[in-house]
């Protein structure tokens, strides 16, 4: 198992790191023969060389951009999506971990785990236009592109105007977090957190409205604005755990790969993409039946996905083979056949 990538000295990582200790052999799924597929071929189209040890992973969907933070390198690979080619690579902070983007203004966060700050990147430039001090080490973020604001987990949560750069607020969850998903059609923000539960926090009031219990050490968040559902890889679980917004409730728990990390939604296709790391594939989930549809082999210890709605492309950072696996998305029709 892969304890190098949760080295960020934040204490809102240690209770995650006590927790990754033990593992299960999950359910095996075979792609479906005969399936109808939709778009793609869910299969690796590519694979693409960044830098050192590869984390998250962003998309704007506007440019066909996609950004990936690289923990050792201290750097933000700029990838064109129509080339598939590395075309800028950014100097960020210390053990740059988390990344999102803002497509209406075409502004790129990147959490500094080490530097304990915020990067904030002009899509246009390439450039660093400002760094933000957050004051303890930071791992998740989030960005609403309706109201132009970012959820960093960082210790609690720190809520930052995009329009000014400044933190507005500071949001204690009682317990450290560490990642953050974000629903700009809601305005609801849910944070994973170190009690093996996810905060479920209003945008317009800054206030924790719900406390989900789910798997345990739940990592990386993917929502679907279109569904109203939320996806939470549970990495000791060896499970995601799916999240109604509606009800705020766990509406069924999917068994997936060895240590489940990252987790990226094509709300077209309805299919969640979950990265494990330990097994070194992705397992696709229909939306639909709640089911695993497919599993893809990509590189060594994939961490950070993220899909681009537009292209149906899914971009996997593979953290031990300093790469990202292209895949090119589909929809699949029937049930998963089980393994051992």
């Amino acid at each position: 198992m892969n304890l190098s990538l949760k080295r960020s000295s934040a204490t809102a990582v240690v209770s995650l790191l006590a927790l990754l200790a033990l593992t299960v052999t999950p359910l095996v799924y075979a792609p479906l023969a005969g399936a109808p597929l939709v778009r793609g071929c869910n299969c690796v189209t590519a694979t693409i060389p960044v830098g050192s040890e590869p984390h998250g992973v962003a998309v704007d969907v506007a440019t066909n951009m996609v950004y990936v933070a690289n923990f050792f390198s201290n750097t933000l690979s700029v990838i064109s999506g129509s080339s598939n080619t590395v075309v800028a690579t950014i100097p960020v902070g210390s053990f740059p971990y988390g990344v999102d983007v803002n497509p209406t203004t075409n502004t790129i966060y990147v959490t500094n785990s080490g530097s304990g700050t915020l990067s904030v990147i002009s899509g246009s430039s390439n450039a660093v236009t400002a760094t933000i001090q957050l004051g303890t080490s930071p791992i998740g973020v989030g960005v609403d592109s309706q109201t132009n604001m970012i959820y960093v987990a960082a210790g609690g949560v720190q809520v930052i105007s995009g329009a000014t750069n400044r933190i507005v607020d500071t949001i204690l969850l009682g317990a450290g977090a560490n990642f953050v998903g974000v629903d700009s059609v809601t305005d609801m923000v849910y944070v994973a957190n170190a009690l093996n539960a996810v905060s479920v926090i209003s945008g317009a009031t800054d206030a924790v409205t719900a406390t989900i219990p789910v798997g345990i050490a739940p990592a990386f968040i993917g929502v679907n604005s279109k569904t109203d559902t939320i996806y939470v890889a549970n990495f000791q679980s060896n499970t995601v755990s799916v999240i109604s917004g509606q009800t705020n409730s766990v509406v069924a728990t999917i068994p997936v790969g060895s240590s489940p990390f990252g987790v990226g939604v094509d709300p077209k296709t309805n299919e969640v993409y979950v990265a494990n790391e330990d097994s070194g594939n992705v397992s696709v989930i229909s939306g639909r039946t709640n089911t695993v549809a497919a599993t893809i082999t990509v590189g060594n210890s994939p961490i950070g996905v993220a899909v681009n709605p537009g292209t149906g492309m899914v971009y996997v950072a593979n953290d031990f083979s300093n790469t990202v696996s292209v895949i090119s998305g589909a929809r699949i029709t029937g049930r998963p056949t089980s393994g051992s």
